[in-house]
């Protein structure tokens, strides 16, 4: 049977949206809440009502982005190349069509090494920015041409200004959500639920209640999600996890974790938006602010964009890079699963201007087995993650690993030693997890509970005081304060 009649099968044997909300539906008695929790549970449901994202319950509809013209974004350059055979990993039976929603820095890079994948085709993409949606959609286009217009779509690529139109259509597999981090949980379970598998780039959620929701909608509709935390499938980063959870440093003691910060800026005044953005969009779920280039994304071209430093969107470097770092903190811990039961910390605040999001930090992380995880800037930590146990030590980051002793560097582990997730290829074992529907290297679960340690650290810097968790409960002990912290209200019409 082709490849690609399976996966629709597939999807009609999941794929469903809940005809009520999300989390009053009940099965045997029990809420869908927490189902990532309770897997075993919930791991055989099957269809119980399916219809088109259009008409979806998640959100009122809003009115769509007005089709503006203008210049492509000049950051994307030359087409890529990519040989497509008749038959083989990219014959037609045998690919995956892909939606791209957010076409800025990080969506158009991820969009272009999807594309370097013979079974990938990509029918649509989709941007707030009208100026980047066209751009993405030439390069797509001329993508496909260069491999003999095997893997392009009748027409060409599609353009949207509004995810739900692109999630509406049937002939797509799979999405990519990279999008400012405010922008991430609503489109994913709305993917979810719509019947795609999704690769979401890190920070998988802005807050801990969005990642439970998208945990549990990833496991309700049985579908593949994969996290955007490429440094686990990464050799260097994979050994020093595995040295750690074989013992190789002895009992292990500590683990600090090294992140760079963001500047503060200066006091900039609002101007009205350009017309080929449609800023109300773009805001979202956020809190309404009048329009300031340098707290959104630049007019022209794919450079670093400010929101990137306004707390309404993201929480700073502690999840940007945080949730690399502390997501390989966990790996060789050994505590994916679950998080730290007390955090404090301290951080700098800009005291002006519209970058709001922490300056240099220190947080403090305890966990049920004793260890301890110090995060901080790279004035206080080594950038990277450092493993430090009564027998020595291990150091990785980004294309180094250093150990005490430097023999660990060699070591040869046997069958009966601890072996972890091994992938070569980030983006290719979340394709291969596609056809294979197994879980992949950086799933949802792993992901929020990487997450989560990171804003659970903001909010300890924010409060200035130590905080108790429980990290299966998911909530603060006796710090009521703390918890009507955890969710950030959400500006109507939308809600997860």
């Amino acid at each position: 049977m082709p490849l690609r009649v399976h996966y629709k099968r597939h999807r009609q044997n999941v794929r469903y949206s809940l005809a009520c909300d999300a989390f009053n539906f009940t099965s045997a008695g029990k809420s869908v809440a927490g189902i990532g929790r309770e897997l075993a549970t919930h791991g055989d449901m099957r269809v119980v009502h399916q219809r088109s994202a259009g008409s979806s319950g998640l959100f009122s509809r809003r009115g769509f982005l007005k089709r503006a013209g203008g210049a492509a974004v000049a950051a994307i350059a030359a087409p890529l190349i990519v040989r497509t055979p008749l038959f083989g990993a990219g014959a037609p039976s045998n690919r995956i069509t892909m939606g791209c929603i957010g076409t800025g820095r990080m969506g158009t890079g991820d969009m272009r090494s999807f594309l370097g994948f013979p079974d990938i085709r990509i029918l649509a993409v989709c941007d707030v920015d009208a100026h980047r949606a066209e751009a993405a959609k030439g390069f797509v286009d001329g993508a496909h041409k260069d491999s003999g217009g095997l893997a392009g779509a009748p027409g060409g690529c599609g353009t949207y200004g509004d995810f739900r139109e692109l999630l509406a259509r049937d002939d797509i597999d799979a999405v990519s959500v990279v999008t400012p981090d405010h922008w991430h949980a609503i489109p994913a379970v709305a993917a979810a639920r719509a019947g795609k598998d999704i690769f979401v780039q890190k920070p998988m959620t802005l807050s801990i209640p969005e990642g439970r929701a998208l945990s549990d909608a990833v496991h309700l509709h049985g579908r593949v999600l994969q996290v955007g935390s490429q440094q686990r499938s990464d050799t260097k980063f994979r050994l020093a996890c595995e040295l750690v959870r074989n013992g190789c440093i002895g009992k292990l003691r500590t683990v600090r974790v090294g992140l760079g910060t963001d500047p503060g800026t200066t006091p900039a005044p609002p101007t009205p938006p350009p017309d080929w953005l449609d800023y109300d969009m773009w805001l979202g779920p956020a809190p309404y602010t009048p329009y300031i280039e340098k707290c959104i994304h630049p007019r022209q071209g794919l450079d670093r964009p400010g929101w990137l430093r306004v707390s309404d969107y993201t929480c700073g470097m502690i999840t940007a890079w945080g949730s690399h770092h502390v997501d390989i903190a966990h790996w060789g811990m050994g505590v994916e699963h679950t998080g730290p039961v007390e955090i404090s910390g301290s951080a700098e605040f800009p005291k002006d201007g519209p970058w709001d999001v922490h300056g240099p930090f220190e947080i403090h992380y305890t966990y049920a087995n004793g260890v301890k995880l110090i995060c901080a800037d790279t004035k206080k930590n080594r950038e990277g993650v450092r493993f430090e146990g009564d027998k020595g030590w291990v150091h990785v980051t980004r294309g180094f690993i250093d150990a005490e002793d430097k023999n660990l560097l060699r070591m040869t582990f046997g069958a009966a030693d601890v072996r972890l997730y091994d992938s070569k290829e980030h983006k290719g074992n979340f394709i291969q997890c596609i056809k294979t529907r197994g879980e992949p290297i950086a799933p949802v679960e792993i992901g929020h509970r990487s997450n989560s340690a990171c804003i659970l650290g903001y909010m300890a810097m924010t409060l200035g005081r130590t905080l108790k968790w429980n990290p299966r409960a998911e909530r603060f002990i006796g710090d009521n304060q703390a918890n009507r912290m955890l969710d950030r209200s959400m500006r109507g019409p939308w809600r997860l």
